[in-house]
Protein backbone atom coordinates (compact mmCIF):
# COMPACT_ATOMS: atom_id res chain seq x y z
CA UNK A 1 0.00 0.00 0.00
CA UNK A 2 1.23 3.69 -0.99
CA UNK A 3 1.03 5.84 1.99
CA UNK A 4 -1.76 8.76 2.10
CA UNK A 5 -1.03 12.48 2.26
CA UNK A 6 -3.65 13.91 4.27
CA UNK A 7 -3.58 17.67 3.01
CA UNK A 8 -4.54 20.56 5.15
CA UNK A 9 -7.96 22.38 3.96
CA UNK A 10 -7.51 25.57 2.17
CA UNK A 11 -9.01 27.30 5.76
CA UNK A 12 -7.64 25.95 8.99
CA UNK A 13 -7.18 26.79 11.91
CA UNK A 14 -3.67 27.72 13.82
CA UNK A 15 -1.87 28.61 16.96
CA UNK A 16 1.48 31.41 17.08
CA UNK A 17 3.88 31.49 19.77
CA UNK A 18 6.35 33.45 20.60
CA UNK A 19 9.34 32.62 21.64
CA UNK A 20 13.17 34.29 22.19
CA UNK A 21 15.85 32.23 23.09
CA UNK A 22 19.62 34.34 24.34
CA UNK A 23 18.05 37.46 22.29
CA UNK A 24 17.33 35.22 19.32
CA UNK A 25 13.19 35.99 18.59
CA UNK A 26 11.12 33.38 16.53
CA UNK A 27 7.33 32.99 16.15
CA UNK A 28 6.04 29.29 15.95
CA UNK A 29 2.71 28.63 13.68
CA UNK A 30 1.03 25.36 13.74
CA UNK A 31 -1.62 24.43 11.52
CA UNK A 32 -4.40 22.27 12.85
CA UNK A 33 -6.86 19.57 11.45
CA UNK A 34 -10.47 19.88 12.33
CA UNK A 35 -9.77 17.69 15.39
CA UNK A 36 -7.23 20.41 16.96
CA UNK A 37 -3.86 17.91 15.64
CA UNK A 38 -1.15 19.41 14.26
CA UNK A 39 -0.71 18.79 10.43
CA UNK A 40 1.67 21.54 9.58
CA UNK A 41 4.74 23.67 11.28
CA UNK A 42 5.96 27.18 10.06
CA UNK A 43 9.26 28.34 11.68
CA UNK A 44 10.30 32.02 11.40
CA UNK A 45 13.23 34.00 12.97
CA UNK A 46 13.01 37.39 13.10
CA UNK A 47 16.53 39.54 11.82
CA UNK A 48 18.29 36.25 11.34
CA UNK A 49 19.89 35.31 8.33
CA UNK A 50 19.55 33.16 5.33
CA UNK A 51 20.98 30.50 6.35
CA UNK A 52 19.28 29.49 10.02
CA UNK A 53 15.97 31.25 8.21
CA UNK A 54 16.61 28.87 5.23
CA UNK A 55 17.65 26.05 7.85
CA UNK A 56 14.36 26.33 10.30
CA UNK A 57 11.50 26.98 6.45
CA UNK A 58 12.98 23.25 5.74
CA UNK A 59 13.03 21.90 9.09
CA UNK A 60 8.87 23.43 9.39
CA UNK A 61 8.27 21.78 5.28
CA UNK A 62 9.72 18.54 6.73
CA UNK A 63 7.79 18.08 9.80
CA UNK A 64 4.25 19.34 7.96
CA UNK A 65 4.63 16.42 5.53
CA UNK A 66 6.01 14.19 8.24
CA UNK A 67 3.05 14.97 9.70
CA UNK A 68 0.42 14.63 6.56
CA UNK A 69 1.76 11.30 6.02
CA UNK A 70 1.00 10.21 9.05
CA UNK A 71 4.11 9.74 11.43
CA UNK A 72 3.34 10.43 15.01
CA UNK A 73 3.83 13.36 16.40
CA UNK A 74 5.65 12.34 19.24
CA UNK A 75 8.16 10.32 16.96
CA UNK A 76 9.45 13.65 15.76
CA UNK A 77 9.05 15.89 18.52
CA UNK A 78 11.58 13.28 20.09
CA UNK A 79 14.30 13.67 17.48
CA UNK A 80 14.25 17.56 17.79
CA UNK A 81 14.98 17.83 21.86
CA UNK A 82 17.91 17.67 23.04
CA UNK A 83 19.58 18.62 19.72
CA UNK A 84 22.32 21.05 20.35
CA UNK A 85 23.33 24.24 18.17
CA UNK A 86 23.69 27.54 18.25
CA UNK A 87 21.50 29.87 19.66
CA UNK A 88 21.19 28.15 22.97
CA UNK A 89 20.72 29.89 26.07
CA UNK A 90 17.90 31.34 28.33
CA UNK A 91 14.27 31.72 27.13
CA UNK A 92 12.09 33.38 29.88
CA UNK A 93 9.85 30.39 29.17
CA UNK A 94 8.69 29.94 32.54
CA UNK A 95 8.26 26.48 31.87
CA UNK A 96 11.07 26.14 29.78
CA UNK A 97 13.89 28.38 31.01
CA UNK A 98 16.58 27.09 28.94
CA UNK A 99 17.31 25.62 25.55
CA UNK A 100 20.03 23.87 23.66
CA UNK A 101 19.19 24.69 20.63
CA UNK A 102 15.60 26.08 18.81
CA UNK A 103 15.06 22.57 17.54
CA UNK A 104 15.24 21.69 21.39
CA UNK A 105 12.58 24.19 22.00
CA UNK A 106 10.47 24.06 19.26
CA UNK A 107 10.41 20.15 20.02
CA UNK A 108 9.90 20.46 23.99
CA UNK A 109 7.12 23.11 23.10
CA UNK A 110 5.30 21.60 20.96
CA UNK A 111 5.21 18.20 22.56
CA UNK A 112 4.31 20.32 25.94
CA UNK A 113 1.22 21.57 23.80
CA UNK A 114 0.07 18.71 21.91
CA UNK A 115 1.03 15.71 23.94
CA UNK A 116 2.29 15.67 27.67
CA UNK A 117 3.50 18.48 29.85
CA UNK A 118 5.74 16.40 30.66
CA UNK A 119 8.48 17.48 27.43
CA UNK A 120 8.19 21.34 29.18
CA UNK A 121 9.86 19.91 32.80
CA UNK A 122 12.64 17.83 31.32
CA UNK A 123 15.09 20.59 30.45
CA UNK A 124 15.43 21.64 33.89
CA UNK A 125 14.33 18.79 36.29
CA UNK A 126 11.37 16.69 37.44
CA UNK A 127 11.69 18.40 40.82
CA UNK A 128 8.51 20.43 41.75
CA UNK A 129 11.19 22.92 43.34
CA UNK A 130 12.61 23.70 40.31
CA UNK A 131 9.17 24.94 38.69
CA UNK A 132 9.23 28.63 37.16
CA UNK A 133 6.03 30.38 38.22
CA UNK A 134 4.82 32.83 35.46
CA UNK A 135 5.34 36.38 36.41
CA UNK A 136 2.20 38.07 34.81
CA UNK A 137 2.05 41.31 33.16
CA UNK A 138 -0.61 43.94 33.03
CA UNK A 139 -0.60 43.24 29.09
CA UNK A 140 -0.83 38.76 30.25
CA UNK A 141 2.31 38.05 29.16
CA UNK A 142 5.13 36.68 31.34
CA UNK A 143 8.14 38.52 32.30
CA UNK A 144 11.16 37.66 30.81
CA UNK A 145 14.53 36.20 32.80
CA UNK A 146 16.66 39.20 31.63
CA UNK A 147 18.68 41.06 34.29
CA UNK A 148 18.76 44.63 34.82
CA UNK A 149 21.82 46.47 33.54
CA UNK A 150 22.82 47.79 37.10
CA UNK A 151 23.41 44.65 38.51
CA UNK A 152 25.41 41.92 37.36
CA UNK A 153 24.23 39.02 35.23
CA UNK A 154 24.31 36.19 38.66
CA UNK A 155 22.81 38.19 40.93
CA UNK A 156 20.06 39.11 38.93
CA UNK A 157 18.98 35.68 37.26
CA UNK A 158 15.46 34.52 39.39
CA UNK A 159 16.73 31.51 41.70
CA UNK A 160 14.76 28.79 39.53
CA UNK A 161 17.02 29.86 36.44
CA UNK A 162 19.95 29.97 38.40
CA UNK A 163 19.42 26.59 40.45
CA UNK A 164 18.74 25.20 37.03
CA UNK A 165 22.26 26.86 35.60
CA UNK A 166 23.74 25.30 38.65
CA UNK A 167 22.23 22.07 37.90
CA UNK A 168 22.90 21.75 34.08
CA UNK A 169 25.64 23.47 32.79
CA UNK A 170 28.11 21.18 31.70
CA UNK A 171 26.15 18.21 32.60
CA UNK A 172 26.22 15.29 29.76
CA UNK A 173 23.08 13.73 27.97
CA UNK A 174 22.01 9.82 28.86
CA UNK A 175 23.13 7.60 26.85
CA UNK A 176 20.15 5.75 27.34
CA UNK A 177 17.22 8.48 26.21
CA UNK A 178 19.28 11.17 25.83
CA UNK A 179 17.91 13.27 28.38
CA UNK A 180 20.32 16.07 30.07
CA UNK A 181 21.24 14.71 33.26
CA UNK A 182 21.45 16.13 36.70
CA UNK A 183 24.43 16.04 39.13
CA UNK A 184 24.57 13.26 41.61
CA UNK A 185 27.18 13.01 43.75
CA UNK A 186 30.68 12.41 41.95
CA UNK A 187 28.90 11.59 38.91
CA UNK A 188 25.46 12.32 36.87
CA UNK A 189 21.59 11.31 37.20
CA UNK A 190 18.74 10.58 34.57
CA UNK A 191 15.87 12.22 35.68
CA UNK A 192 14.12 10.72 32.82
CA UNK A 193 14.94 7.12 32.73
CA UNK A 194 17.21 6.28 35.63
CA UNK A 195 20.45 6.04 34.11
CA UNK A 196 23.77 7.03 35.76
CA UNK A 197 26.84 8.47 34.11
CA UNK A 198 28.88 5.14 36.02
CA UNK A 199 28.01 5.36 39.70
CA UNK A 200 25.78 3.13 40.67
Amino acid sequence: DQPIRHRMFDTRMSLTHKFEIAGHEGYITVGLYENGQPGELFIHMAKEGSTIGGLMDTVGTLTSVALQYGVPLKALVDKLINTRFEPSGFTGHPSIPYAKSVLDYIGRWLGGRFISADYLTQTVTTNADLAAPAVALPTGGVAAAYPPPSRSREEALPPEVARARVLYDGAPTCAECGMLMTPNGACYKCENCGGTSGCS
